[in-house]
């Protein structure tokens, strides 16, 4: 329950009373515009912290006043408010322009998850992100202090980023065997920013891409709000499968080929180097571009990935995306795209367009990272950490999932892909859970036919979440079963 919610029992004035007065500033000062849809009333009741009765009260009394009212197939919506009684003209219809704007919401399930992870006592099995305790925030902070600040700036860096940063970037990825100069590196806010200027930049509407299935991309809307078709490729033990690529592009006209070679989300699998090859051999035979999303290649556990397709890649063919998100921090807002300098022109042009340049003081941050040994030093520890996580979780799945479940076991990364054995409602699970307190990643958000898959992470729960998480879901799952 946040501050926004909380009620203050000792102040004398009816619980009831309260809540109507939230609500109703909710309506007044127009935050919640005539038309809006409020919360059901046992999640006011949790939001609030009371029973549901003290909630029933509230909203009579609301009803009774006209501020809202109950619509049948929409719940119960904001109805009126004093400034529409008062007011000639009447108020904007703000939920009209909600729904016309081109960037496609989020799925509902998707929308549940992000709303769920600010919830406190919540029980995170598939974040995918490190925990708290494992990133460098204490010793970020401390290096900045001690730093030698006279090259640093807070004013904005030039279109493709700061090139100290770049710099730093290009001779980080000389270990990974990809030769890339400064000019042919953006700096972005993020992988996701990235997708989002190639969307932008690169593509038309109606364009199709190519994606395994199931997809990370089938989880956000980038490129479905650019009006950009998605075609989802199957997957075995060794990766994507290319045997379909060259009719389905003939067959699809397809622009471009998304692909999560190294410890992948959400099944963590490990494309091999054979399948790597013969992938990029086949895109330059029909000169279709690759977008190569390597946000978790640093996180191999006994020895290091294989080569990255940019890394082979002799033609230009691949625009290469890191990130820091899933390593360094996700507040850091970091990551690069690496390719042909005409078009990383051509995205840092739109960039500039959109935001202006990341954050300055975050770039001297990976700079300073990647250029003093820091940044390989917690790479070492965090694998470490994430060995004896993975390690952890499949003890935990032997002893309670065996009749309910397979898995895999990652080589690296953040993630289990747990298919369990009897299909049922998946939609049931992850609401049942949620109400035990316990926050699942469907596998239905990754491939919409999916009813049987679970993305793990041992990545961001603590070991005794885990553990007590994992335990009480298996509960749940023989119940639904």
């Amino acid at each position: 329950m946040t501050e926004e919610w909380g009620l203050n029992k000792s102040e004398g004035i009816p619980l009831h009373q309260q809540i109507y007065d939230r609500i109703k500033d909710k309506i007044m000062n127009g935050e919640w515009p005539v038309g809006t849809r409020i919360p059901p009333q046992r999640e006011l009741a949790d939001r609030f912290g009371v029973n549901r009765s003290t909630v029933v009260y509230a909203l009579g009394e609301l009803a009774a006043d006209g501020l809202i009212e109950a619509m049948t197939g929409r719940g119960t919506v904001v109805a009126n408010n004093t400034w529409n009684l008062l007011s000639s003209a009447p108020s904007p219809d703000w939920n009209r322009y909600v729904k016309s704007g081109f960037y496609q919401p989020n799925i509902q399930l998707i929308q549940a998850i992000n709303q769920a992870e600010a919830a406190p006592g919540i029980v995170r099995l598939g974040t995918g992100e490190l925990s708290p305790e494992l990133l460098p925030a204490g010793e970020m902070l401390e290096k900045l202090n001690r730093s030698q600040t006279a090259a640093f700036s807070l004013g904005y860096s030039e279109p493709k980023g700061s090139l100290a940063l770049r710099k730093a970037v290009s001779r980080y990825l000389r270990s990974k065997a990809i030769n890339a100069s400064p000019a042919s590196i953006l700096i972005v806010s993020g992988g996701l920013q990235a997708l989002q200027l190639i969307s932008l930049g690169l593509l038309h509407r109606g364009s199709t891409i190519f994606v395994e299935n199931p997809s990370y991309l089938n989880s956000i809307h980038v490129f479905q709000s650019a009006g950009v078709h998605m075609h989802g490729l199957p997957m075995d033990e060794e990766g994507l499968q290319t045997d379909s690529i060259s009719r389905l592009k003939r067959q699809h006209n397809a622009s471009l080929l998304y692909t999560v070679p190294s410890f992948h989300n959400p099944t963590g699998s490990l494309m091999t180097s054979a399948r790597r090859q013969e992938l990029l051999n086949i895109c330059s035979r029909e000169r279709l571009p690759v977008i190569e999303d390597d946000v978790y290649g640093d996180l191999w556990f006994d020895q290091p990935a294989p080569l990255p397709l940019k890394a082979r890649d002799q033609q230009g063919l691949v625009l290469y995306l890191g990130s820091m998100s899933k390593t360094l921090g996700p507040g850091l807002r970091i990551g690069w795209i690496v390719g042909p300098e005409p078009v990383i022109d051509r995205l840092a042009d739109i960039k500039m367009q959109t935001d202006y340049g990341s954050s300055a003081l975050s770039q001297h941050a990976v700079a300073q990272w990647l250029s003093e040994g820091l940044y390989e030093e917690h790479l070492a520890r965090i694998r470490g950490e994430l060995k004896l996580r993975r390690d952890y979780t499949l003890r935990l799945l032997e002893e309670d999932y065996r009749e309910l479940a397979d898995w895999n076991c990652p080589q690296g990364g953040f993630y289990i892909w747990l298919r369990l054995k009897q299909p049922f409602s998946i939609r049931s699970l992850f609401e049942q859970a949620l109400a035990e307190g316990i926050l699942l990643n469907p596998g239905l958000i990754y491939d919409r036919n999916d009813r049987q898959h679970l993305r793990l992470s041992y990545a961001y729960a603590q070991m005794e979440e885990l553990r007590d998480g994992l335990r009480r879901l298996s509960r749940i799952i023989r119940g639904l079963a």
